[in-house]
């Protein structure tokens, strides 16, 4: 059974990188933002710590359901206009903040850190003039 301090501090802890993540994507006013990646970081962390105090064997399922679960959610931020797609990006960053979640509901913290990191890293990409032409 997981101390309640270590509960408290991964629920937090999703709360915070998720945001950081939504952050980004308010700064360049995109669909989902701050609020969005704070709470799909939360229910993710939220769903395995679930699992591991209830049903540990049962992980990997909660894991599938949540990654499967955030698809949906991340389609819905895609749209076309004209001949443009839009909301890839968005999409993208609200699963790997799913990931987020879920790797902060286990308890990896220095791997969490490292995967924050390169996603803010990533999402600065289209601020250079090399990835804007792809």
């Amino acid at each position: 059974m997981t101390e309640y301090t270590e509960i408290l501090l991964r629920l937090v802890l999703s709360v915070v990188f998720g945001g950081l993540i939504g952050l980004e994507r308010e700064v360049v006013h995109k669909p989902a933002g701050v609020r969005t990646h704070m709470l799909v970081c939360l229910g993710s962390a939220l769903f395995v710590l679930l699992t591991i105090e209830t049903l540990p064997v049962e992980v990997v399922r909660i894991i599938a359901g949540v990654a499967t679960g955030i698809g949906f959610l991340g389609a819905g931020t895609i749209f076309k206009a004209k001949d443009e797609v839009h909301g890839l990006t968005t999409a993208a960053s609200v699963w790997a903040v799913s990931a987020v979640g879920l790797s902060i509901g286990l308890g990896y913290y220095l791997m969490t850190a490292i995967a924050v990191i390169l996603i803010l890293i990533v999402l600065q990409l289209n601020k250079l003039e090399f990835f804007r032409k792809l």
